[in-house]
């Protein structure tokens, strides 16, 4: 069938590198049915929680819905079950500072064009800021070996 990964199916492999063992090991990082099924309840029900107090005009309680740090909460659950805490630590102190170099500026630009131009093109805009920005940002944190 496949490889089993703590009980659980693998359905995904793929090579990363890593980084205790040194740049040259290179390890099999298995996503497995257990982490996909709630990556995505968790996501979804966030979302959809969202969507849903928008649409009641309860603005406060779907802004506190949309401050909820899914993505990071779900995946650092997972990733200091397999790796420890330290490399939730690191991780952290890089999503940290790249949220300030480029998250921050994308909702910066989202917040002033969407009243004028429309939530589509201050999105795209702001998408456009984001990538430009955490592009650099990832190469130099590659580059200069930051948050190891």
């Amino acid at each position: 069938m496949g490889e089993v990964y703590h009980g659980f199916p693998a359905i995904n492999s793929c090579v990363y590198v890593n980084s205790e063992a040194g740049p040259a090991h290179m390890g099999t990082l298995v996503i497995t049915m257990r982490t996909m099924l709630i990556s995505f309840l968790v996501g979804g029900t966030v979302t959809s929680l969202i969507v849903t107090l928008e649409e009641k005009q309860l603005r406060v309680w779907s802004g506190l819905a949309a401050l909820i740090p899914v993505f990071t909460i779900v995946s650092y659950f997972f990733v200091g079950a397999a790796e420890g805490g330290e490399a939730v630590g690191q991780h952290s102190r890089f999503v940290l500072i790249g949220t300030l170099v480029s998250w921050v500026p994308y909702m910066a630009v989202v917040a002033w064009l969407a009243p004028t131009l429309g939530a589509n093109r201050a999105i795209g805009i702001g998408l456009a800021v984001f990538f430009a920005l955490a592009t650099p940002f990832v190469f130099a944190v590659n580059h200069f070996k930051w948050f190891r």
